[in-house]
């Protein structure tokens, strides 16, 4: 499933972190840096260090905003998120179809974390680069994605996916991944559209038997697909 996650950071949030971002300097490193055997051919960009003081400034605020993010908490069931990353594009700057690796160890813990779904948060508005679209494959074809400042699209990390080269401005983007209580993409997508339908009937005031007994279906579904 891919989602467009609306306002994920409001106005002065996405101007804080350009305004950090803009003035990195050193912070900024080769994207290769950070890439596995399969995207360090294709990939072309900048990152914020994993381990800057930075970037785990600007990650604790997004991570603090999705909390606060009914959408985002539906639609990825969260157990685990990556750290945010933060990535820039610039001057023909690209990444090559590739599909993200499926298990990333969390720098400095030992601890790693599976990738059931794929996060970029935009922080840079449209009309400021030309090309830089996030183009990701399914069995439909390729979606172009390109969001408003502040927001966000989730898609499964299966997807092959890439970023057209950036030809005109910058592109900022923070990245992520989230593992899921449930990793098939399929019954995630399933328990979203119930839980979206329980909500949409909750608002209309309709039956409420009925809306208990959708909402028992959802958890036990949820219970029964689960792997914390």
């Amino acid at each position: 499933m891919l989602l467009h996650i609306p306002q994920v950071l409001n106005p002065e949030q996405v101007q804080f972190m350009r305004r950090k971002l803009d003035t990195a300097g050193e912070a900024w490193v080769d994207g290769r840096m950070t890439a596995g055997h399969q995207g360090a051919s294709v990939k072309r960009n900048m990152q914020i260090a994993e381990n800057s003081p930075l970037a785990r400034e600007l990650g604790d605020m997004i991570l603090a905003a999705l909390e606060r993010n009914p959408l985002f908490i539906s639609a990825t069931l969260p157990n685990r998120v990556y750290p945010p990353m933060f990535n820039r594009y610039e001057g023909g700057m690209h990444f090559g179809s590739h599909v993200d690796g499926a298990v990333r160890l969390i720098p400095g813990t030992g601890e790693k974390i599976r990738t059931d779904v794929s996060a970029t948060l935009f922080l840079a508005a449209p009309e400021e680069y030309d090309g830089g679209e996030l183009l990701v494959e399914d069995t439909y074809g390729a979606h172009s994605v390109k969001l408003a400042a502040g927001d966000m699209v989730v898609y499964p990390a299966t997807s092959l996916h890439r970023v057209a080269p950036v030809t005109r401005g910058t592109r900022l983007a923070s990245f992520f991944w989230v593992q899921s209580l449930v990793a098939d993409d399929a019954q995630r997508t399933l328990l979203f559209e119930l839980d979206t339908a329980i909500q949409r009937l909750t608002a209309s005031n309709a039956d409420e038997a009925a809306r208990v007994h959708l909402t028992g279906c959802y958890h036990n579904l949820l219970r029964m697909w689960s792997k914390p």
